[in-house]
């Protein structure tokens, strides 16, 4: 194994696997891909609902916390992030979702060239592969991430878009076409019987090519520099006590370690805010007073429902009943074992006089102790949940120590903004008011959660603070924005100001929040990342008219 590569990208997720493919596909340049996880060989990654298996399971997962804040009511948040090939696509809900036209067009109006939507169509297009009713103009079908409509079809969700319906929710049968706006099952990264991760779609048909080299149970401890230039990299091979391997980089570092594990790498490298490197022991390579600030995440309030006259997946998943489901998975017909956590999307506005499309919710025919999508209830439910899709509330991720082996502190301020909070009680009224329409009225017994004594804004504030959760959509760590910006961390090439020959090119470069889950945005990131960093032209920006 060689330890010199013109190319080393740190991290295996959704942008990191992509960027392999794409840097190693000319064969003029060697690329090294690193990840600090195991591969991808757990079974429950590839089966739909083994989602509620990985959401906690150390050996693929790195279960960071956040810190107790007012917006959880003091509470510790879990923060699961993927690690192992593919990253947090192997163990996320699979549901596909862009995000709206004008998400892109602010990034581009903050100062970013080259990345609104027009430029960015594309970038999506030329990664997917779109299975299912589509408009060409929007998608695309030659990619290699297959995304298909969810068939499952089960009683309690076309109550709940029906009930939709009735509240003047328009049925969208593609919100990552031309509007989102509207109500509809999922989308998802899956075919037939199995989740694509990045790592299967992306990786696995080219993991034979001489000039790619794959390097699982890496877990990278420090970039190495030299008069500000990034030269190589240190890793411990499979942990504290693994053994210790330098890699040089003939071009380039490229950081695709995710919101949280990007900028607590730069911190162990010297690259952060001064006081903070000093007064954790590291030398200061160079001052950026950005990298780990601007945190945001979806956080998301679930209420539940008990279900009568109507079997929901909580009973299915015990049982002779879970025998019966996984028999039908297996030869291909309907089952809850091929389902995710989610099975249809509404989204919608807070308020009528603007209608600014900062609105989601979700239905599920199931629920979960405590609101937490790993363990269900013993009774039949339902759950509705909702979240404001473009938060304001800005947190942080920090170094704890001069350990990298040390956690970082997480702090993402949820509920900080009042707009955050008038959004969140809007969206809990929305979401109640489905959750009781007359065309679920037949399956609906009665609210378990909050309860029905639960009804001023102040007490819907305070359910949100005691139940809300994060929706495991963090990003925006190392901010992409022009120089004048002062908490900016990467240009619009996704240079690291200051530095040379390194590139953070993941969901922690997101200027601010995508209405949507992040996973194709960060697919996006490493698709167009990967064109800036070979120097390529960029895509002909589509002509659109809106």
């Amino acid at each position: 194994m060689s330890d010199n590569y013109d190319y080393i990208i740190v991290g295996a997720g959704s942008s990191g696997c992509v960027l392999a493919n794409r840097l190693s596909a000319c064969g003029k340049y060697t690329v090294c891909l690193l990840e600090a996880g195991p591969p991808d060989w757990n079974p429950f990654i590839h089966i739909p609902a083994g989602f509620m298996r990985t959401l906690t399971n150390p050996n693929v997962n790195w279960l960071f916390q956040a810190e107790p804040s007012w917006g959880t009511d003091g509470r510790v948040i879990d923060i699961p992030r993927g690690k192992t090939l593919g990253g947090s696509s192997s163990i996320n809900g699979m549901v596909f979702n862009r995000g709206q036209n004008m998400d892109f067009d602010v990034w581009a109006q903050k100062g970013n060239k080259g990345w609104s939507y027009s430029d960015l169509l594309p970038y999506f297009k030329r990664y997917e592969n779109r299975l299912g009713d589509h408009n060409k103009t929007f998608r695309g079908t030659e990619g290699e991430l297959p995304i298909t409509d969810l068939e499952y079809r089960d009683p309690l969700c076309e109550a709940f878009i029906k009930g939709a319906v009735e509240e003047g929710i328009p049925i969208n049968n593609d919100y990552n076409g031309e509007t989102q706006e509207g109500v509809s099952y999922v989308q998802r990264t899956t075919q037939g019987r199995f989740r694509v991760s990045s790592a299967r779609a992306f990786l696995n048909p080219v993991k034979s090519r001489n000039n790619l080299q794959i390097i699982t149970n890496a877990f990278v401890t420090k970039i190495l520099f030299q008069n500000k230039t990034a030269i190589g990299l240190n890793y411990s091979k499979g942990g504290p006590r693994g053994k210790k391997i330098t890699l040089i980089a003939n071009k380039e570092i490229i950081l695709s370690s995710g919101v949280i594990k990007s900028p607590h790498l730069l911190h162990l490298s010297g690259i952060g805010p001064g006081k903070l490197l000093n007064d954790l022991g590291i030398d200061v390579v160079h001052d950026l007073q950005g990298v780990g600030m601007n945190l945001r995440d979806h956080f998301a309030p679930r209420l539940t429902a008990r279900a009568k006259n109507i079997e929901t997946i909580n009973e299915k998943a015990r049982g002779l009943k879970l025998l019966k489901e996984i028999g039908k998975y297996l030869i291909g017909k309907q089952s809850i074992v091929n389902l995710s956590p989610t099975l249809v999307y509404c989204f919608w506005h807070s308020n009528e006089a603007i209608r600014n499309h900062d609105l989601q919710m979700t239905f599920s025919p199931a629920s979960y102790k405590e609101g937490v999508q790993s363990t269900l209830d013993n009774e039949p439910g339902f759950t509705v949940a909702a979240w404001q899709q473009r938060p304001e509330s800005l947190g942080w991720v920090k170094a704890k120590s001069n350990d990298p082996f040390d956690k970082p502190l997480i702090q993402p301020n949820y509920l900080d903004a009042e707009e955050d909070q008038r959004v969140v009680v809007a969206g809990l009224k929305l979401s109640r008011k489905l959750m009781h329409s007359r065309a679920l009225s037949e399956y609906f017994d009665y609210e378990v959660y909050p309860g029905l004594d639960k009804q001023s804004d102040e007490e819907l504030l305070q359910i949100a603070r005691e139940r809300g959760t994060t929706t495991y959509h963090q990003m925006g760590t190392c901010r992409m924005g022009p120089k004048t910006d002062p908490t900016a961390v990467v240009d619009n090439e996704l240079k690291i100001y200051g530095l040379k020959n390194i590139r953070v090119i993941d969901a922690s470069i997101m200027p601010t929040m995508l209405s949507a889950n992040l996973h194709s945005g960060a697919t996006l990131i490493g698709e167009k990342g990967s064109d800036l960093v070979l120097g390529k032209e960029p895509l002909i920006s589509a002509d659109l008219k809106y």
